[in-house]
């Protein structure tokens, strides 16, 4: 019984985050002969797709880069080698893209491990406190120091997270096909989130750290990593994890009708008993509990009107239906389930949904030969 969109779109929300440009808008950060390089690279990276000429002028720009002293960890360095990566990805080289993330990854990992909250090296003297020193130009000084660090260590931590995100990404499919791997760097990406959020709901955002991510991202980071888990079978993680993605921000757009319908999956899928320390449920429980979220994600989808309305809400509404008479089958009621499934097959032809259709068919198909 599997969802026809439990692991639908969910990644795709961060290769949108992920590979949004860093270059591009950022011309000023680099001193001319290190952006004639980079105008050439990106020249056959976009429009001209040449990956050899590409990597030569992105290998000259860091070069100079480097020559000219700037900040190997600066936002704008670190964006040239995702840069890379999305040129290794755009060329189907998928191997050397993830070479480049797990390079990077490691050393980001590295630099923030020797660093404290505020971005001072750990162990080394910290600088003065804006007023400790003479003068008001030098207090000044020292305050623009201290917002510098700590801009710099959200900026690396926010690109170490979606680098592990995104390795996560390409180790759940193809030719890297890694699951362990998968879940150990989306497990670090969404525990890293978490926690820097955390932090700053505890004490506050500080003078000049910058913002941290947004709702619809920290949204696409539990996501995928309940959608890995389900993936897996391992339904008691995924179904917490869909469940608080339900509860970042406002939520009450077309893809929540996609988690509630992965949430419905995930409850319905679920061995009973597999969390130690709570009261197993029964089987029963776990299919009504399925029951309510998908006629949740039917309800929320049949409320949301254009311009809001996507494709997420009329496919959503249909995968719905399907799965409430998945569950309808599951518990022992032919009848409802056949119902269920007519009108869920009528929603998904309607709408040109041909997964839905085919889902409908099968099931029908299997109930005939039921009897």
């Amino acid at each position: 019984m599997p969802p026809s969109i439990l692991a639908g779109m969910l990644g795709l929300v961060y290769v949108n985050y992920f590979y949004k440009v860093y270059i591009l808008d950022q011309f000023a950060a680099f001193p001319e002969p290190v952006a004639q390089q980079l105008r050439k690279a990106i020249y056959f990276t976009n429009m001209d797709l040449q990956p050899p000429r590409a990597l030569k002028y992105y290998q000259q720009a860091l070069q100079l880069a480097a020559q000219m002293g700037m900040d190997p960890f600066s936002d704008a360095i670190l964006g040239v080698r995702i840069e890379i990566a999305f040129l290794f990805e755009k060329a189907n080289a998928r191997p050397a893209a993830i070479r480049v993330l797990e390079d990077m990854r490691e050393k980001m990992s590295d630099w923030l491990e020797k660093r404290d909250e505020e971005g001072n090296v750990i162990g080394e003297p910290v600088e003065a406190k804006p007023g400790e020193e003479g003068g008001e130009e030098d207090a000044e000084k020292v305050l623009e120091n201290v917002r510098y660090r700590r801009l710099r260590r959200t900026e690396v931590l926010k690109k170490t997270v979606r680098i592990a995100g995104r390795l996560g990404d390409f180790y759940s499919e193809g030719v890297a096909l890694d699951p362990e791997l998968a879940e150990e760097r989306m497990v670090w990406a969404v525990t890293a989130l978490l926690r820097e959020q955390k932090r700053r709901d505890d004490v506050g955002v500080k003078d000049g750290e910058g913002e941290w991510f947004g709702h619809e991202e920290v949204r696409a980071a539990l996501e995928s990593l309940g959608t890995h888990y389900a993936s897996q079978r391992k339904n008691y993680l995924a179904a917490p994890l869909f469940l608080q993605a339900l509860g970042v921000g406002g939520n009450k757009d077309c893809h929540a009708v996609v988690t509630m319908n992965n949430l419905a999956a995930a409850l319905a899928l679920q061995n009973p008993g597999m969390i130690s320390g709570q009261p197993a449920a029964s089987a029963t429980q776990q299919l009504d509990d399925a029951s309510t979220w998908a006629k949740k994600a039917l309800q929320l989808a049949q409320e949301i009107r254009p311009p809001q309305r996507t494709e997420e809400c009329d496919e959503g509404c249909a995968v719905a239906t399907v799965n409430l008479g998945d569950f309808a089958a599951l518990g022992g009621n032919t009848l409802q389930a056949r119902a269920y499934y007519i009108e869920g097959k009528s929603l998904s032809k309607g709408i040109g949904f041909q997964e839905g259709v085919a889902r409908a068919d099968k099931a029908l198909m299997d109930m005939s030969k039921q009897r």
